[in-house]
């Protein structure tokens, strides 16, 4: 049982080893090809400078939950479905508006 366990102690040291190995050349490139497109600036073939800015998806979610949750907090009155999809309209569309408004590129 000792061995056992000294052989598997062993092997779980040797495997993280063996994941970290160098890379070739050709990984390298493909990994910088995969790389290129991620950037929020690139230049075109055409020597224009373009810009990728945020859709707004991530502020629409964000804005439409934490609107949910304030108007139903205001409409105190009755079932408060009314107030709830109010404001999850309202924080969606801010949400989305404010999150396009920041990212600029220059």
């Amino acid at each position: 049982m000792r061995n056992l366990m000294l052989a598997l102690g062993a092997a779980s040291l040797a495997v993280p080893a063996t994941v970290m190995l160098p890379q070739t050349s050709s990984e390298a490139q493909a990994q910088s090809k995969k790389k290129r497109y991620s950037y929020r600036e690139w230049k075109g073939r055409d020597g224009r400078r373009y810009c990728r800015k945020p859709d707004g998806t991530t502020g629409l979610v964000i804005g439409g939950v934490a609107g949910a949750l304030v108007g139903r907090s205001i409409d105190t009155r009755g079932d408060r479905t009314v107030g709830t999809l109010l404001g999850a309209a309202a924080g969606a569309v801010a949400g989305r508006e404010i999150e396009r408004s920041g990212k600029r590129c220059r």
